[in-house]
């Protein structure tokens, strides 16, 4: 054997050796929720909302290490629709140079930032229509990219920094290992998102923007539709049992509602998120740990829809507020819950001349 061949294979052998890897683990968690919901109208349908609902899940998670310090970890899940896998997730972390994730339909750095206001059942947005807040980072969950530095260290606060890129960054989701069927001929291209966290003491700060590349042909010198963005910013506070969270989110939809679709009733409504517009809205909500069991929590937020058309057919559509109080309850009994909200939602979807909507939700969570 020549030199040359002793020299590498010595290299490859040791390389194999640097970056070897110790016996990793596989987990299996997994959960269901039955849930009694009963009220006059769904805000999130616009529907009566009264009924009985099973969800469940099933996650696996697999994690090691090199010797080198290096982690690494793999999940995926399903959901209610057993035929395929939801989401899942690579990520590697580095000992110095921070974490990097690739991952469909989870994992996306808007997780972090989307809904930081303390809630101990369901996040708002879920659950009263609150678009700009649901609307936060949701096209980053196709196939993207995430980045996530380690935490600097500043005058006593912690800093870490998130970006991330998605190729696809569109509304339909795509399958494991999959592409989405109508790669390049849809409205959006590419997305990008940056977020940063700050932490001190017990106070936590955050903000966080994304934005997606709309490449809709409009009339030369027109300004009715434009790049999407969204974003938030948030303020948290914990003190011994009692968490305080205000925060403030944005959602540009990328169009004027002259430029699609739009309701043009009496009310000068949207209904859902797909027509166009701009949507701010802010959260504020206390809770409160009664004990290592109990825990409950008040939210209340009001979002503004604008058009962005001063004219449609003649009549001014003017900006609509919708206001949202809610309480929740949460009682945890091991692999057991108990948890309810009742929410009241004033001008649902964004009807000013539809009827206040009261919601009741109980549920018994199962987790393993």
């Amino acid at each position: 054997m020549n030199n040359f061949k002793k020299v590498g294979l010595t290299a490859l052998a040791g390389s194999l050796v640097a970056f070897s890897a110790h016996a990793g683990e596989l987990t299996v968690t997994g959960g269901a929720n039955i849930t009694y919901k009963t009220g006059n109208k769904d805000p999130m349908s616009n529907n009566s909302s009264k009924g009985i609902g099973v969800d469940k899940d099933v996650t696996f998670t697999g994690n090691g290490e090199l010797d080198n310090g290096i982690t690494f970890s793999i999940f995926t899940a399903t959901t209610d629709q057993q035929t395929e896998l939801s989401s899942g997730a690579i990520s590697i972390s580095t000992p110095s140079f921070g974490s990097f994730l690739l991952g469909h339909n989870s994992g996306a750095a808007h997780y972090k930032y989307d809904e930081e206001v303390p809630q101990v059942y369901e996040q708002l947005s879920d659950i009263s229509g609150l678009v700009s807040a649901n609307k936060v980072g949701d096209f980053m969950d196709n196939n993207h990219i995430t980045y996530t530095s380690p935490t600097f260290e500043f005058g006593g606060a912690g800093i870490t920094f998130d970006v991330g890129y998605a190729s696809d960054a569109m509304d339909q989701e795509t399958g494991d290992g999959g592409i989405p069927g109508n790669k390049g001929t849809g409205a959006f291209r590419t997305g990008q998102e940056a977020g940063v966290t700050i932490t001190y003491e017990g106070l936590k700060l955050g903000a966080y923007g994304a934005e997606r590349e709309n490449v809709t042909s409009v009339a030369a010198g027109s300004d009715a539709v434009r790049d999407e963005f969204n974003g938030v910013w948030y303020a948290k506070y914990n003190f011994g049992p009692v968490s305080i969270g205000y925060s403030e989110s944005y959602f540009d939809v990328g169009q004027s509602a002259s430029a699609g679709p739009i309701a043009t009733t009496t009310a000068k409504t949207l209904r859902g998120a797909t027509m166009g517009g701009f949507f701010e809205g802010e959260q504020i909500g206390i809770a409160f740990n009664v004990n290592d069991s109990l825990s409950i929590s008040y939210t209340e937020s009001t979002e503004t829809y604008d058009s962005q058309s001063n004219v449609k057919g003649g009549t001014e559509i003017a900006d609509v507020d919708q206001e949202v109080e809610a309480i929740q309850v949460a009682y945890s009994m091991g692999g057991m819950s108990i948890k309810a909200y009742q929410m009241d939602v004033t001008n649902p979807s964004f009807r000013e001349d539809a009827a206040d909507a009261k919601i009741t939700e109980v549920a018994l969570g199962l987790a393993f």
